[in-house]
């Protein structure tokens, strides 16, 4: 299939945008492990067993995914990565929604109970809807500017043979 040059650079900008994303949002998380499987108790799906964990080893699968992405290395793996973390996480807001819980969603550090009128789910939602049609986008389209690792014949347009 013959791409568009300009795909290299929309799959650059989605590359920047869901990496640095999941970077700031791990890096953020990452310094108050206690805090962050807070957030992840709160949506009340997993038993504290294994919401601590997750809560604790979320930070350093966000820093890492985004680290990729920014990079440009493993591309369409890591954006399928990416895309599973969004899809999980647009469940656990969707059902906290859902159930009438009042929490933020901890995307960002924090996390927890708050007052209902404190939620932001829709807006929540909307940005992870956002966010996984970029790592959809570098599934299907991973070669783009400045990426360590691409593949020449999708940067120029041409087929492989």
């Amino acid at each position: 299939m013959n791409r568009r040059p300009w795909f290299a650079w929309v799959s650059l900008g989605a590359r920047l945008i869901l990496g640095g994303v999941l970077l700031v949002a791990g890096v953020l998380k990452v310094s108050d492990p206690e805090t962050a499987a807070q957030a992840v108790r709160a949506y009340e799906l997993l038993p504290p067993v294994l919401a601590d964990p997750v809560g604790w080893g979320l930070p350093f699968l966000e820093i890492a995914v985004g680290l990729l992405l920014i990079l440009g290395f493993g591309v369409r793996v890591t954006a399928a990565s990416a895309a599973a973390l969004m899809v999980v996480f647009l469940i656990g807001v969707a059902s906290a929604w859902a159930r009438g819980l009042a929490i933020d969603c901890g995307c960002f550090g924090g996390g927890g109970k708050v007052d209902p009128g404190q939620t932001q789910y829709l807006q929540e939602i909307v940005r992870d809807v956002g966010l996984l049609a970029l790592a959809v986008w570098l599934c299907f389209n991973p070669a783009s500017k400045f990426a360590l690792e691409s593949d020449p014949h999708a940067m120029s347009g041409e087929t492989a043979s």
